[in-house]
């Protein structure tokens, strides 16, 4: 899977080939799950092979767990590599309860590319069943090794039959998107294809979930189908809403959508002053700071209510704003979809258009949301 924004409650692993890995705490949750199916009387192993001992499944168990989540690792990394190739910056692969899922910047660059990326994936998890199905036949292997090798080989075969799928955002989902986006030659119908699918399937999966659990009473397997379904279908939304505006954003700059005039704000004036000449205009929630054209930060609107305005007479602007060295800065020919990208991880959601040193323009993601909502009426008028 692909997602462009990390995900929130992760935790930092370090790095593979320069690519960053993290883990989400949900992770915790599915090999707790895991470790309970495999190690369990009753369970996986122990009706496999009930002539091991119970602490021989538990450790079986732990062992394939481990051997799971290294396995989606290596899908991942499939994807994140083969991106790498075609040119695209990668933020990093996060492991969740799902799965995982390799964050790139940006679009896929043509439809070749994103066929690349996303076939590479199940790539790795073909070969990964393979070998680990064929470590299953090795003659004289432990019959414990031979247990978690078969499973794990089973279970690689299974996440590759699964991801094939044709729906977004599945892996299968984007080699179809790739497929249509490559034949009719229109980003954005590919992605309302795949997306369409994805959602499909998703309500398919969250149906047969309900119907499981009335037919069978199977509680963890019945909500297991309705959690995935809704995330595929959350997920497919997502993508096709992501895509779109991608599309929308091709070909603008920043100067196309820019704030020209902005309000400013002088480093030496104090925040009773700055309050006095704004607050009977529009509220804005930030001020370029500026000293004869020179633009040297910003102020945030949100320092009048954290400065006591007992203090404001005595406080000046220089002492609450963030200093440009610490802002995004654009030049006004800079691509408006990259400059998104740089918005969309800083706090602030804003950035100054310079024209070298000297300031021509205010840029904020509601800059962007704006245009991309004007895009989107044009286009269906």
């Amino acid at each position: 899977m692909r997602n462009t924004p990390s995900m929130r409650g992760s935790y930092s692993l370090g790095s593979i080939a320069g690519i960053r890995i993290a883990f989400n705490w949900s992770v915790l949750v599915l090999l707790g799950l895991v470790l309970f199916i495999l190690s369990q009387d009753g369970g996986v192993f122990d009706e496999a092979y009930p002539e091991l001992d119970r602490n021989v499944h538990f450790v079986m168990a732990v062992v394939a767990a481990a051997m799971l989540f290294g396995s989606i690792l290596a899908h991942e990394l499939g994807h994140a590599v083969q991106a790498r190739r075609d040119g695209m910056e990668i933020d990093g692969i996060t492991l969740w309860a799902l799965g995982g899922v390799a964050s790139f910047r940006g679009g896929f660059p043509a439809a070749g590319a994103e066929f690349r990326i996303a076939i590479a994936g199940p790539v790795v998890s073909a070969v990964l069943a393979g070998v680990f199905i064929g470590l299953g036949f090795v003659p004289s292997l432990p019959v414990a090794v031979e247990g978690v090798a078969s499973w794990v080989g089973l279970l690689n075969l299974f996440l590759l039959a699964f991801n094939l799928i044709p729906a977004l955002p599945l892996d299968g989902g984007r080699v179809l998107q790739a497929a249509v986006w490559g034949w009719r030659g229109d980003l954005a119908l590919a992605t309302r294809v795949a997306g369409a699918m994805g959602r499909g399937f998703a309500f398919l999966m969250m149906g047969g979930g309900v119907v499981v659990f009335l037919l069978t009473g199977n509680l963890i397997t019945g909500l297991w189908l309705i959690l995935l379904g809704w995330f595929i279908n959350g997920w497919a939304r997502g993508e096709v809403a992501s895509t779109l505006a991608t599309a929308r954003l091709q070909g603008m700059r920043v100067g196309d959508l820019m704030v020209s005039r902005p309000v400013t704000a002088s480093p030496d004036e104090t925040l009773s002053h700055l309050h006095q000449l704004v607050v009977w205009g529009p509220p804005y929630t930030s001020y370029p700071v500026v000293d004869r054209g020179v633009a040297l930060g910003l102020l945030p609107a949100a320092c009048f209510h954290e400065v006591p305005k007992a203090d404001w007479e005595r406080r000046v602007v220089a002492d609450c704003m963030v200093p440009r060295g610490e802002l995004a800065t654009f030049d006004p020919d800079d691509d408006a979809l990259e400059a998104l990208m740089r918005l969309q991880s800083t706090p602030l959601g804003r950035g100054l258009v310079m024209d070298g040193s000297n300031l021509v323009g205010l840029l904020s993601i509601t800059d962007l949301a704006l245009a991309l909502r004007a895009r989107a009426a044009t286009a269906s008028n």
